[in-house]
């Protein structure tokens, strides 16, 4: 594995309900269609990795329950060939799960969640990983669901710093996601990681967060305040990122780097009725950017194949499902084209 990608952190089992219309409280919406699939923006990463090609093996760190929704992790992990052998299983909690609530119309979702077995996992099992794989990449996601990582030692850090500590002091180089998190606790637990990452892949509103900055417009079809979009990547920067901010929302994404550049990269022209879903598309976006990242290609591609890859998540109500090959996503995505206020394609 020396050399590859480690993705560590949530992993979880997505129960994903399609449902007419999301009710107010205290009334009826009725369930269209149930389907399960392995999630987490740890796991999701490793997966979608797998599913576009990289040519660096993959191996996953998490903790697992000793149950059927276990089982269903290892399978599907053995199914990609992704190296799950950092899998611990907990005696005492059940696997983590999320019953994801997709409305039908336009696929937006709603997100209940159990940490289950998340809360077992520990930066020595990260670190310990990190030290057998040596490897080029450490991929983190995702700060506030696991307790036990989330909780600081007598000098303040958590065991996300020293998980990242770890992965730097083995010379690799590290990324981490998030998810949504009230303001305040976002912050508390991110910000103190950012000067540890190399790069970060967040959408809009958690990057708007940890730079306190108001997000603009941000959806397809309404007028994007790019530069704005932009600052905001910037923001991240100037809060330690070492290389590269990348920010990604429904209109498209944009990325800044430490030595000032800015690059923008619209979204695919998704035609409305191929949208099955967004479950996953932040991470499948953040995949087709850091596999394109490891093979030393230029920025602008890694935000090409970053919208591409989630444009194809988007066909699947599945996490994954929807991702396919490198060069198929691509292809797919060229025709069907983009949205504006993209950059031309441009090496650096």
């Amino acid at each position: 594995m020396s050399g590859g990608i480690l993705c560590a952190g949530t992993v979880v089992v997505d129960v994903n309900k399609v449902i007419d219309r999301y009710p107010a409280r205290d009334h009826l919406a009725s369930i269209l269609d149930v389907s399960t699939c392995t999630g987490g923006p740890g796991l999701n990463l490793a997966v979608d990795l797998a599913r576009l090609g990289t040519r660096l093996p993959v191996a996953i760190v998490g903790v697992v329950g000793a149950d059927l929704h276990g089982s269903v992790i290892r399978d599907h992990c053995a199914a990609m060939g992704i190296d799950a052998s950092g899998l611990v299983t907990s005696e005492r909690e059940r696997t983590s799960f999320t019953d994801s609530m997709v409305e039908q119309e336009g696929g937006r979702r709603t997100f209940f969640h159990h940490v289950g077995a998340n809360a077992d996992l520990t930066a020595d099992l990260i670190a310990a990983q990190v030290d057998r794989l040596r490897p080029r990449l450490v991929h983190l996601g995702s700060p506030g669901l696991h307790p036990l990582m989330d909780a600081t030692d007598s000098a303040g850090d958590s065991g996300w710093v020293a998980a990242l500590a770890a992965a730097r002091a083995a010379g690799a180089a590290t990324n981490l996601e998030l998810v949504d998190l009230p303001g305040e606790r976002q912050r508390e637990v991110a910000l103190p990681c950012l000067p540890l990452l190399d790069t970060i892949v967040v959408n809009e509103l958690e990057a708007a967060t940890l730079t306190e900055i108001d997000p603009p417009e941000s959806g397809v079809g309404g007028s994007i305040d790019w530069a704005a979009m932009e600052t905001i990547a910037a923001g991240l920067v100037a809060r330690g990122i070492r290389e590269l901010a990348v920010v990604h929302f429904p209109a498209g994404a944009v990325a800044a780097s430490r030595d000032g550049q800015t690059w923008r990269q619209g979204s695919v022209r998704m035609p409305r009725d191929r949208i099955r879903g967004t479950t996953g598309a932040g991470d499948a976006f953040a995949a087709g950017v850091l596999l394109t990242r490891t093979e030393g290609r230029p920025v602008p591609e890694c935000l090409r194949l970053g919208v591409a890859a989630a444009a194809a998540c988007l066909t699947e109500l599945d996490t994954t499902a929807g991702v396919g090959p490198a060069a198929e996503v691509l292809a797919e995505a060229e025709r069907l084209g983009f949205h504006p206020d993209a950059t031309p394609l441009r090496t650096q």
